[in-house]
């Protein structure tokens, strides 16, 4: 047998390699094994076997949890881009057909994901029904490229240099808000350090770290740590806390703004919350963009131009 048909006879396949990077990011056999449609235990054996096959340990496994070791943390970082190019170039092929198909991963915060849930998405969908779209909400800011997704979502901000970047949503802004029962109760309070005296919804960063509210007028710029008999993790449940009278919330305008204009909560300290760029769409500069993202892409800036041309506040935006 010549050197090249043992060094293919040894070589991983595609589904394993896909498989482990499934693993990685969800550290989770079972996860990992539902979104690949198969048994944790078929894809526990699969891994012993990619093991074997490389002659060294990827995971790290107890009876709770799994998690790469050093030599499976380094190879799912030189892996994911691999299979993302490969991911793309089948994709790119596609595009000779005459329908995009073929499976979108877009990540984006659950703010971002709810505007384009509501205008955006039906749009798509209705248009390119072979497209899997694959929307994941998380809190924290992810490599999109090292994570497999072929776009994300986030504030102007926060976008790195590096990447094709489309707006929509109008600019954003945060926004103080209370239930009309509490402000009458505690009073409404007319500058930032007047929270301090205030009952406050406090919001915990992926991280683990306490959000401070942060405040600017006439390039005055302020960060609160508030104090709050609540603490949660999630912009709508803070909204419902709020509405319940439980204290004031600080949280995108977008996420309370039915309630605003329903009059179940009303805006304060408005002076000292100016607006910033808001939510874009972004993929890398440097690859080839899969069709399905490109009529992605043409559908989202087909509505933002709606968007634009209609009255304030239309398609649901704050």
């Amino acid at each position: 047998m010549s050197y090249w048909q043992i060094f293919m006879n040894n070589r991983p396949g595609i589904t394993e390699l896909t498989a482990f990077t499934a693993i990685v990011r969800h550290s989770s056999f079972r996860a990992a094994a539902d979104e690949l449609g198969m048994s944790a235990s078929s894809l526990s054996h699969m891994m012993r076997a990619l093991e074997e096959r490389l002659g060294v340990r990827l995971f790290n496994r107890t009876t709770r949890s799994v998690a790469p070791t050093d030599a499976g943390a380094r190879f799912f970082r030189t892996l994911s881009p691999i299979l993302c190019e490969l991911d793309h170039a089948i994709a790119d092929v596609g595009t000779l057909s005459e329908r995009p198909s073929g499976r979108l991963r877009i990540n984006a915060s659950e703010i971002a994901t709810r505007i384009l849930m509501q205008w955006i998405v039906p749009a798509f969908v209705e248009r390119y029904p072979d497209v899997n779209l694959d929307l994941v909400t998380e809190g924290k800011l992810v490599d999109i490229v090292a994570e497999g997704f072929d776009a994300g979502v986030r504030l102007g901000e926060a976008l790195a240099q590096d990447m094709i970047a489309i707006p929509f949503g109008g600019d954003g802004r945060f926004v103080v808000v209370g239930s009309p029962d509490y402000l009458a109760r505690c009073g409404t309070p007319k500058t930032p350090d007047a929270l301090l005296k205030h009952r406050c919804i406090r919001f915990r960063l992926p991280s683990g770290k306490m959000y401070r509210w942060e405040f600017e007028r006439h390039h005055e710029t302020l960060k609160l740590d508030v104090p709050g008999p609540v603490t949660l993790d999630h912009t709508g449940l803070m909204v419902e806390a709020a509405v319940k009278g439980l204290g004031l919330a600080y949280v995108f305008a977008e996420t309370a703004q039915s309630e605003i204009n329903e009059g179940r909560l009303i805006a304060v300290l408005a002076e000292w919350t100016p607006s910033f760029a808001g939510h874009h769409l972004y993929y890398p500069n440097n690859r080839l963009v899969p069709a399905a993202l490109r009529s992605f892409v043409d559908t989202l800036r087909e509505i933002e131009r709606q968007r634009v041309a209609a009255s304030p506040g239309s398609f649901g935006y704050a």
